[in-house]
């Protein structure tokens, strides 16, 4: 004859027990979330970053392409615009030794606001607009020019009204180019 086996009220998982992993299960679980979302927006803010070092960037490279003071270059956007590249000394206000981007009327051929879109052609989806700005200082005195100039370039990725992109703070490369 088999004995069968006596249950004790200690055997088996209780409903509290059931309640309280799924309580920590589900706190652990929400900080993953937070971490989650955190990575992504970081992920976000990089690509905007990257993308405004790099039209600085491609500015110095048209600029430093052309002689300085003898003509212009362009540069051409995702929406078909292209911009005009003055390379005679002038260009955005610099205060304190930054592109100030508080002037509301930049000159025309020292200023753009690029626009990215995926894939890069007119019909794209508008990712965002760069306000991207630029000045030519000639270095050395003006009686005996050196023929050496400091190019300052500053990058921003413009609000376009889809809330707060405030994070990606400005890019400025400053460049010593010379003739």
């Amino acid at each position: 004859m088999k004995k069968k086996a006596k249950f004790s009220a200690e055997s088996g998982i209780t409903m509290i027990e059931v309640l309280l992993a799924s309580t920590v299960l589900t706190i652990a679980s929400m900080g993953l979330i937070g971490l989650i979302a955190s990575s992504i927006a970081t992920d976000t803010r990089n690509k905007f970053d990257s993308t405004t070092t790099m039209l600085a960037q491609s500015i110095v490279e048209q600029i430093a392409s052309t002689a300085i003071g003898s003509g212009t270059a362009s540069l051409t956007d995702c929406a078909g615009t292209a911009w005009n590249i003055d390379t005679q000394p002038g260009g955005a206000t610099i205060t304190n030794g930054a592109i100030d981007f508080s002037q509301t009327s930049p000159p025309a051929a020292y200023h753009m606001d690029y626009v990215v879109k995926s894939p890069c052609t007119s019909s794209g989806i508008e990712q965002a607009v760069y306000d991207v700005r630029w000045n030519i200082e000639l270095i050395g005195a003006s009686t005996t020019p050196t023929n050496t100039y400091l190019l300052t370039v500053s990058s921003r990725m413009k609000d376009r009204g889809q809330g707060n992109r405030q994070f990606a703070l400005p890019v400025t490369l400053r460049v010593m180019l010379g003739n």
